[in-house]
């Protein structure tokens, strides 16, 4: 490109050396069909700057173009770590999904216990409907908060199993405890005659009890399924009194014949 622009530089120029020597020599404008120096001259601008637009525009194509080039790259970059966070989201989706359906499974799981725990509280509820009358008055006494929380309807209750199930176990706890313990405690019976006394009552877990009024009387007590049934045994108030008096530490221990009827 260069060595073109030189050779059309020089041969202009010759052009225009050559018109000026005709024209000095002769002293009158050129032959017909010559250009003029004027015209050359004119010629010659329009050509350097015909070459400077397009020198003007290359310059800014070759910036344009590197520009473009850069953010051509730009975008491929962004491309690729668009690319790379959706192959992540990707993943992480399916990590999702696989402990979705793990939770689904246990849920699934946890909701057949729960039906299983619910039929088992109903049942355990039931029984204890029927041994409640059975236990001593303290300790249906000492039960009866939790007692009363047994839903009347299992069917309809908004209590749920887990703490229908924990008021079971609390009332199972206190009976089971009061099954192993021999306490002594002050109640009100009517002995002989219908006459309401104060008496002491020995219980031997949950199944015996004796009782001994001020006056001597002596009685027996067992469970039944329509609560305690008491009957008046004055032979053994000896026996009674000293049980009695080795519970409360009043005598040292010792062996005590006591009738006993077991169920």
């Amino acid at each position: 490109m260069k060595a073109w622009t030189l050779l059309t530089l020089a041969a202009l120029c010759g052009a225009v050396g050559v018109t000026g020597a005709g024209g000095a020599a002769s002293g009158a404008t050129e032959p017909a069909g010559g250009a003029t120096l004027a015209e050359t001259r004119m010629v010659l601008d329009k050509w350097i700057e015909t070459q400077q637009v397009i020198a003007r525009e290359r310059k800014d194509w070759q910036q344009g173009k590197e520009t473009l080039a850069s953010r051509l790259d730009l975008a491929r970059k962004e491309a690729a770590t668009i690319e790379e966070k959706i192959k992540q989201a990707e993943a992480a989706s399916a990590i999702v999904a696989k402990q979705r359906e793990t939770m689904e499974a246990e849920n699934a799981k946890l909701k057949r216990s729960v039906e299983r725990l619910a039929v088992a509280v109903t049942r355990m509820e039931g029984q204890i409907r029927k041994v409640f009358p059975t236990l001593p008055d303290p300790i249906q006494a000492k039960l009866k908060p939790l007692y009363e929380r047994i839903p009347a309807d299992a069917a309809t209750t908004r209590v749920s199993a887990a703490e229908r199930f924990q008021n079971v176990l609390g009332i199972l706890s206190e009976a089971i405890k009061a099954n192993t313990e021999i306490p002594v405690v002050f109640e009100v019976r009517n002995l002989v005659g219908g006459k309401p006394a104060e008496v002491r009552v020995l219980y031997v877990g949950l199944g015996q009890a004796y009782y001994l009024s001020a006056a001597g009387q002596a009685g027996i007590g067992r469970p039944s399924t329509n609560g305690w049934t008491w009957e008046a045994s004055d032979g053994i108030a000896r026996d009674v009194q000293k049980a009695i008096e080795i519970q409360e530490g009043k005598r040292p221990p010792a062996f005590v014949g006591l009738p006993v009827v077991l169920q």
